[in-house]
């Protein structure tokens, strides 16, 4: 009879060691850049917020019908202001939540809400926090990895969250050293590989990965050690040779590349079907979405606006990026880092439902969930999929 190992109230309860985010941010959560006029920082119990940035960048992008709208269009789409409200806004100061920090800094999302909304943002750096804020009802709609979702889903009985939209796909690097002597999937008897947290996205990535190898970590039988090891810490051990491989986020596998000589072992995306799998994408607290759906559509506006000129201003879009990420976190990335952990990331609306599926799949198949995932009402994408129809865009499905 299969025992699981860890139960769901567990990952949660454990936020420190084990579920963190996709996008592989694991130090304490910092400022939050906030938008201008409309933006009334407050403090959440997981966070800590500080001054917005001091500039704000206007999107350069043309825009056409069919590819995506200005933001000055979002913003008169709808004929009368919305009602007085606030929106409590999460996200992570990492390049795979670009959309929020693009959205942010740039005012997109103050001008699709237009004067009677306030924006306040909230930086996090682990999942598990943003899901305890959503819980306590001092975040409304959060960017996040998919794990921390499906745990909130869960937990809460499939009532407190829904996921919205899509942000990110792809991104996700197996790097090893060149001298550990890994050329094949049997080579990785007996060495040992890092992952950023026991239980998060990559950590269940890499697990399966050898389970579908017949290979397995060493608490299940195997003889790979598996390491879960912060992603900062991870970068130190590769380079003093304590480890002989990683399976990382962005940007993390490009710096174990460009910073300690590593070489690609697997990309993570020739994994999955079309190579698209879910790294972070956007969800709600369910009340919210319930009382005001206004402020939900003229967001999932805003974050459509977004992905658009992202995609179509990569340049400007990494710049705008960075300068965030360095205003939140007090660090930017080194320009030649962003510029190639860009590459391997895709910005999109798209939630990549199925993707979500598996991942749950193979967390209960490695024992990490208790009982068989039903992520039935997971998904609320109607408002998405109107916005997308309003901008004579594709829809997407579950």
């Amino acid at each position: 009879m299969r025992t699981p190992r860890f139960t769901i109230l567990a990952l949660i309860a454990l936020t420190a060691l084990w579920f963190g985010v996709a996008c592989g941010e694991d130090s304490t959560p910092t400022a939050a850049p906030t938008t201008p006029a409309t933006t009334a920082p407050t403090t959440a119990p997981t966070t800590a917020p500080t001054q917005a940035p001091s500039e704000t960048v206007t999107p350069t992008g043309s825009a056409t019908t069919t590819e995506t709208e200005t933001a000055t269009e979002t913003a008169t789409a709808t004929s009368e202001p919305l009602p007085e409200g606030t929106l409590h806004l999460g996200y992570f100061p990492n390049i795979t939540h670009s959309q929020a920090l693009v959205g942010l800094q740039n005012g997109l999302f103050a001008e699709a809400l237009g004067p009677n909304v306030s924006i306040e943002p909230i930086a996090f750096n682990a999942g598990p926090a943003a899901i305890e804020a959503l819980f306590a009802g001092e975040v409304d709609i959060t960017y996040i990895g998919p794990n921390p979702a499906i745990t909130g889903f869960i937990q809460s009985g499939g009532e407190a969250l829904r996921i919205i939209a899509g942000a990110t796909s792809a991104g996700a690097l197996f790097v090893v050293r060149p001298d550990a002597g890994i050329n094949t999937v049997a080579d990785l008897s007996g060495k040992k590989i890092a992952t950023p947290q026991l239980g998060n996205t990559q950590d269940v990535a890499l697990r399966a990965y050898l389970l579908a190898n017949d290979l397995g970590a060493e608490e299940s039988g195997g003889d790979v050690k598996v390491i879960p090891t912060k992603n900062a810490d991870i970068l130190t051990l590769f380079q003093q040779g304590e480890i002989d491989g990683a399976w990382v986020p962005e940007p993390w596998g490009t710096r174990l590349i460009q910073e300690a000589g590593g070489q690609v072992f697997l990309d993570e995306k020739t994994l999955w079907d079309g190579g698209n799998f879910v790294t972070a994408h956007v969800i709600v607290r369910t009340e919210f979405l319930n009382e005001r759906p206004d402020i939900v559509k003229a967001f999932l506006a805003a974050h459509v606006d977004a992905t658009q000129w992202i995609n179509e201003n990569p340049v400007e879009a990494r710049t705008v990026v960075n300068a965030a990420i360095l205003e939140v976190s007090g660090a930017a990335l080194a320009q030649q880092t962003i510029d190639a952990a860009w590459e391997n990331m895709i910005v999109t609306y798209d939630p990549i439902a199925s993707s979500l599926v598996k991942s749950a799949q193979a967390a209960f198949e490695l024992g990490f969930l208790d009982d068989e995932p039903n992520l039935e009402g997971i998904y609320a994408l109607d408002t998405l999929n109107q916005v997308l129809q309003e901008k004579s865009l594709d829809t997407v499905t579950e």
